[in-house]
């Protein structure tokens, strides 16, 4: 990420691209994209061929492909989803990065997207190398304060080791953590994903990878949205919400 950035998930063009007159037409390349992945098209062969065929530039490729998923993962997700109600003394496994930047970009107003599965995505992304940015902080603590509400416990979190500034952004989370009085175990791991989807507690991530092998997950972005006041700023890509 460039070390310049103050804030997560914000692009200059976003107001001009998730414009309301977009939405229709971006609902519809969800709809056709989840069709062809669900009859067997390479992802990205099938986004190709809808992005060409409705016009998208790149981002809203992105934004569609994010949002999209087969009948066949949907089905799963929907089976093997667990509700925030019942995350009471429940051990959870938390995919580090891909809730900590969820919550970041709910924070510094970045696009949020509600998929086709129901979970909300954001649009930022690590390439090798994480930089805290001005919500950092305010992030880890409504994701704790979030947390704390539901009950769930033993709580552990999983990083990748191979991105640069993990081992930093363990240091900042452990000292919120104990200042708050909350017992997180924070690891720096490789293969983060296939550590969260395998592991005999409730996953908490919406990495679409995970979802469909996880036996338990859960969606604790829209609990972090409420408790943000931010729902109402979720942009909805299901064709019929």
């Amino acid at each position: 990420m460039p070390p310049h950035q103050a804030h997560r998930g914000k692009h200059p063009r976003d107001g001009l691209l998730f414009a309301p007159h977009w939405i229709p037409r971006l609902r519809d390349a969800v709809r056709d994209l989840s069709f062809l992945l669900t009859q067997g098209y390479a992802e990205t062969a099938a986004l190709k061929l809808v992005g060409d065929h409705y016009q998208l530039t790149v981002r809203h490729r992105r934004a569609a492909l994010r949002a999209s998923c087969s009948d066949q993962s949907l089905e799963r997700r929907r089976n093997h989803k667990v509700p925030v109600s019942a995350l009471h003394a429940a051990a959870l496994v938390m995919d580090g990065y891909n809730l900590l930047i969820t919550a970041e970009s709910i924070l510094s107003e970045g696009i949020l997207l509600r998929g086709r599965d129901g979970c909300v995505r954001d649009m930022a992304s690590v390439h090798g190398s994480y930089r805290q940015v001005a919500e950092t902080e305010a992030a880890i603590r409504l994701i704790g304060e979030t947390l704390e509400a539901t009950g769930a416990a033993p709580v552990s979190w999983y990083f990748d080791r191979p991105v640069s500034n993990s081992g930093r952004l363990k240091e900042t989370m452990a000292g919120i953590a104990e200042a708050s009085g909350w017992i997180w175990d924070i690891r720096l791991i490789n293969e983060v994903d296939k550590t969260v989807a395998a592991a005999d507690a409730v996953a908490v991530s919406s990495d679409g990878w995970i979802l469909d092998r996880a036996d338990r997950w859960c969606d604790l972005t829209q609990l972090l949205l409420e408790q943000a006041g931010a729902a109402g700023r979720v942009v909805d890509l299901r064709h019929e919400p």
